[in-house]
């Protein structure tokens, strides 16, 4: 074999040397059933968590109209009759109509103060709801206050806050 190959020059001789063969490429798939296992876990995983995601923020819809609504009351010049008007509309979004609808005065308020960290409504400035829709009465900005973390702090009947 040497000697065919004894009067070639270097140039010849790399002529005839053969590229080294290249490997199978390795493939992106998972090799394994336990890797397509957890691929499957961890993307059912993510589609429950933005479901979820999903459904709590059209459920709290409601708190966000609120919210807004009261922000154009304030602007406005908000009274006291029109915020407790709004809290009973909030209210009816989270709770069945038939524990809401016929609430008012004393029970009212302390209907707000059941689903509500705290007692501002039947002994703080809330008390004015008591009787806002037949009084007028001056707009009180820590009733502003108090109507805002309600709508945003209130427990819903399925026990979800905001």
């Amino acid at each position: 074999m040497s000697q065919h190959l004894d009067g070639l020059n270097l140039v010849e001789l790399l002529d005839l040397l053969e590229p080294v063969p290249q490997p199978i490429p390795i493939s992106m798939a998972p090799q394994t059933p336990g890797w397509i296992v957890l691929a499957v876990l961890t993307l059912s995983l993510m589609l429950w968590a933005t479901r979820y995601q999903l459904r709590r923020y059209q459920s709290n819809g409601y708190r966000r109209a609120a919210l807004a609504e009261l922000e154009l009351l304030i602007t406005t010049g908000e009274s006291p009759a029109e915020i407790s008007v709004l809290l009973r509309r909030t209210a009816l979004a989270a709770y069945p109509r038939e524990q809401v609808a016929s609430l008012h005065g004393d029970r009212w308020l302390r209907f707000l103060d059941a689903h509500f960290p705290g007692d501002g409504f039947s002994t703080g400035p809330g008390r004015i709801l008591a009787t806002a829709p037949w009084r007028p009465v001056a707009p009180d900005p820590a009733l502003t206050a108090l109507a805002r973390d309600w709508i945003c702090k209130h427990q819903r009947h399925s026990g979800e806050p905001c």
